[in-house]
């Protein structure tokens, strides 16, 4: 039977609505008629949606990959993550963020700030809770996770349409071997260059030293390191927990005694796949996932 082209064309309206949530699909961060400077320069930022059959509990973590700020571990910081949330019954949205030449601060933070907001605007798409949405990251992708979670007010783009309406805040926050502090003494070189240059100001510095930037206001957060990690020392996580425990506000933190840099979710290291399962508790504890 033919269709008469009204039907027709509602069914292509409706088909493109269903792709554009489906798992695993690309969607744009930013309207392509108001994008953020920059955003055209070689990278469009966006974020991929990985939806479980089921999430009891409404929740949903931004995934930031690590990359010291001029590339990107999509599989192992990214994809395999999502479907670790996904077959634990939480969704995850694995954000592909600037960096690289001609893409520094504030553009990867700017597009952290935006992917919170982009998820909550959407929680009833989703069928999440908008007071369930948390921010995870590694490495670089972590100072971005903590950046977000300690800047989540102050903004350097914003669009005023109905994303930008909503709060960057996340509810909780997720950090694996973070870069924090951009402070010389032990922040990870590299990220700190690509992030904000050779000779960046004082007041830059510390303003993106997110230990120096914890408030009461600040997300609760899980966070684990190595001991064993000689290329973002140990030392900006535990700065960042000693920040969190003096504001009170709660944090989980695990240092194992093995384990390289970028070690993911630790599956090739006996000492260290037990990770997961201690975040699984974590969120459980809190609501954010259901009980094991």
């Amino acid at each position: 039977m033919r269709l008469p082209s009204l039907s027709l064309a509602l069914l292509a309206l409706l088909s493109m609505a269903t792709a554009a949530h489906a798992t695993g699909t690309a969607v744009p961060l930013w309207p392509s008629v108001a994008l953020p400077d920059g955003a055209r320069q070689g990278q469009l930022p966006a974020l991929t949606a990985y939806i479980p059959a089921s999430n009891p509990t409404k929740t949903a973590v931004v995934i930031c990959p690590g990359g010291a700020y001029h590339a990107m571990a999509l599989d192992w910081e990214g994809v395999l993550v999502a479907q670790w949330f996904n077959q634990h019954h939480v969704a995850a949205f694995v954000l592909q963020y600037r960096h690289g030449d001609g893409h520094h601060y504030p553009q990867p933070i700017d597009d952290g700030r935006r992917a919170v907001r982009w998820v909550r605007e959407h929680a009833k798409t989703y069928q999440l809770d908008p007071q369930h949405i948390g921010i995870m990251g590694f490495s670089a992708g972590g100072h971005v996770a903590a950046t977000v979670s300690t800047h989540y007010d102050p903004t350097t783009a914003l669009l005023h349409d109905a994303v930008g309406q909503a709060s960057a805040r996340p509810d909780f926050t997720i950090l694996a071997y973070p870069v924090i502090t951009m402070d010389e003494a032990f922040t990870h070189l590299d990220s700190r260059e690509h992030l904000i240059g050779l000779h960046p100001s004082p007041a830059l510095v510390r303003e993106l030293s997110n230990e120096t930037q914890v408030t009461a206001e600040t997300p609760p957060a899980f966070i684990y390191v190595t001991d064993a990690d000689t290329l973002v020392p140990p030392e900006n996580s535990i700065a960042y927990y000693l920040a969190l425990h003096r504001q009170h506000v709660p944090a989980e933190l695990h240092v194992f005694r093995t384990g390289k840099h970028g070690s993911g979710l630790g599956q090739h290291v006996p000492l260290l796949s037990i990770w997961p399962e201690l975040l699984a508790r974590w969120m459980a504890g809190l609501g954010y996932m259901e009980q094991g």
